[in-house]
């Protein structure tokens, strides 16, 4: 019996000494009475003089709870600690990997323990990695849609521009998306609804874009998305990508011709302006895209972007649901604007924009029914700067709200000026227009209330012009505009005939004056199809009790044809250019209620 004891001592021995892990056994205070070399060779880092006596004072440096741990231990076979990580000191790495060790402690009876230590310095390596590789993978996805992100989307135009540096024939396009009016959809139906919009429109990018999109010469196998930045994909290809908020991107690499991108342009365009289910909203929006190609494409990733950002707002101007392919005249154009944003600013301030009024008489006989007011900039340096060049700027940047409170109040002031001073040969009515950033702002109805009640103007005498497209697409706008009217004042639609509504939906509109665009006026006398048209409108509006005003009168000939086809009213060069107020003023004396000198003489 002694024998087979000893030979079992003398395997457990072997076994200690050939284990592949670090084995110990200790007394309770951690006195050392049995050690593996494994464990001596992983100890050794935190004993370098070979102190190997007690296990408690040689990892206290790294695990100094071990000693209260193992006092608190309970009955025999309970753990002290079980896979403790223990990061060893970096004077020690293998393979360059720092050294952290596993250790595990059991209570064998009322006066051992056994502990056991493993390098687990590659798991740890493994486990570090794999959640880097999260983490990046989570900062290269947009949380919304899943698609790729702004990251994503700088590393293929980087690898589209590398490749085009190396090889001449390599064709690549980015198409920069924006929704059209995307603020509005937040702002009616609520943020869900928005981010519901963004998921569908992600969905519709995503499958207007197709593989064939990007069919380039053969280079081998095809790259995963997401390559890492200073890496090149062995074969052109596409990718879809949301930068943030409404807009979206579309790289294309290996184009077969650089046109090829305007097929793609012209399929997305066609599949984001489709209608939207969103609950039980059935939502209509739009897409603008900026395109940019090898041809005109800058030297950096982030260059790109800004350019065709830059054409995309081109196609917006445009009236959106369209795509512009960026020209480098672009950026001039863009610079002359980001000029003129920084001095309108000051222009508000320093009292550099006026207001222009023109009249707007009774085509039958002549009398003064109205006017109209125009803002103008007198620049100190540039002259005049008409409207057209920055009312949209004031729109853009948020100048539009008080450049429209402006002019209301000091159209409103001088229209109460004319009533003292003409008495009942004062122009009637006062008209006045409206952006659609205006009316998409909460406050514009009490705006136009104060500026009634500050000049006391009668809101019977007031007349809000709003294009025809604002009128007719938007509930929201149409909302806005029942409380406008609400307050007692009129709404007239401007340029009918050049946006969406038809003769058919005039009557869904809350308006009271149909305003006949210029470019039917200038066309009377030598086109009988536009005299058809206007004679239909002024029907139309005559049928719904709405009165009709004939813009851009220039001569004695549309005036007449106007009045023959019953058209109420009229404005116009024949009449009178826009005037600043003391012309106007003059101009308000000397013709009084009658202007039938100017019909007969022309152009007044």
């Amino acid at each position: 019996m002694e024998d087979d004891a000893a030979a079992a001592y003398e395997a457990l021995v072997q076994f200690l000494y050939q284990a592949p892990i670090g084995l110990v056994q200790t007394a309770l205070d951690g006195e050392i009475k049995l050690i593996n070399p494994m464990s001596a060779q992983l100890l050794m880092p935190l004993a370098p003089n070979g102190d190997l006596l007690n296990l408690f004072d040689v990892l206290a440096g790294v695990a100094p709870q071990l000693r209260l741990l193992a006092a608190a231990a309970g009955e025999p076979g309970s753990k002290v600690c079980d896979g403790l990580r223990l990061q060893m000191p970096s004077a020690s790495p293998h393979d360059g990997v720092p050294l952290t060790l596993a250790l595990s402690i059991l209570r064998l009876n009322r006066h051992t323990l056994m502990a056991s230590l493993s390098d687990v310095s590659l798991v740890v390596l493994q486990e570090q990695q794999r959640l880097t590789s999260e983490l990046r993978d989570a900062t290269r996805t947009d949380n919304l849609t899943l698609m790729p992100n702004r990251a994503v989307v700088l590393e293929h135009i980087e690898s589209a521009l590398a490749r085009a540096r190396n090889d001449a024939e390599s064709e690549f396009a980015v198409l920069f998306i924006n929704a059209d009016r995307f603020s509005l959809i937040n702002v009616t139906l609520g943020q869900e609804a928005g981010d519901t919009l963004l998921r569908l429109m992600a969905a519709r990018v995503n499958g207007a874009v197709r593989l064939q999109d990007a069919v380039g010469r053969p280079q081998g196998q095809t790259a995963l998305l997401g390559m890492l930045p200073n890496s090149l994909p062995s074969k052109p290809q596409q990718t879809a990508a949301r930068l943030g908020g409404d807009e979206f991107v579309v790289v294309l690499e290996g184009l077969r011709a650089a046109d090829d991108v305007i097929g793609v342009a012209l399929r997305l365009v066609d599949s984001l302006c489709k209608p939207y289910n969103i609950g039980d909203a059935h939502v209509h929006t739009t897409a603008s895209i900026g395109v940019v190609t090898r041809a005109h494409a800058s030297d950096t990733a982030n260059g790109v972007l800004q350019d065709a950002s830059l054409a995309m707002r081109v196609a917006k101007r445009a009236g959106g649901a369209r795509h512009c392919v960026f020209q480098p005249a672009m950026k001039e154009l863009a610079c002359r604007r980001g000029s003129l944003e920084a001095e309108l600013h000051l222009a508000l301030e320093e009292g550099q924009l006026f207001v222009v009024y023109q009249p707007i008489v009774m085509l039958a006989g002549g009398a003064v029914a109205g006017v109209e007011a125009l803002v103008r900039w007198r620049h100190p340096l540039r002259g005049t700067v008409p409207p057209i060049e920055f009312i949209e700027i004031a729109e853009e940047t948020g100048l539009i709200g008080p450049l429209g409170e402006f002019v209301l109040n000091e159209a409103c002031r001088q229209f109460v000026a004319w009533q003292r001073e003409f008495g009942e040969r004062a122009p009637h009515i006062l008209s006045v227009n409206l952006s659609r950033a205006q009316l998409a702002m909460s406050t514009v109805v009490a705006q136009v209330a104060q500026a009634l009640h500050a000049s006391g103007l009668h809101a019977s005498h007031l007349q809000l012009e709003v294009t025809e497209s604002m009128a007719a697409q938007d509930q929201h706008i149409r909302a806005r505009l029942n409380e406008l009217k609400a307050l007692g004042l009129s709404v007239a639609l401007d340029d009918f005939g050049t946006g969406y509504s038809s003769l058919a939906s005039l009557h869904q509109l809350p308006i009271d004056v149909v305003k006949i665009d210029r470019c039917f006026v200038s066309q009377l006398e030598t086109s009988a199809h536009h005299r058809v048209l206007v004679e239909a409108t002024v029907r139309v509006a005559r049928s719904l009790q709405m009165g009709t005003v004939a813009e851009g009168i220039e001569t004695p000939g549309q005036a007449a044809l106007l009045q023959t086809l019953r058209c109420d009213k009229g404005q116009g060069y024949l009449y009178a250019k826009p005037l600043p107020a003391e012309e106007a003023t003059r101009w308000l004396a000397a013709h009084g209620c009658m202007v039938e000198a100017a019909t007969e003489a022309g152009v007044a």
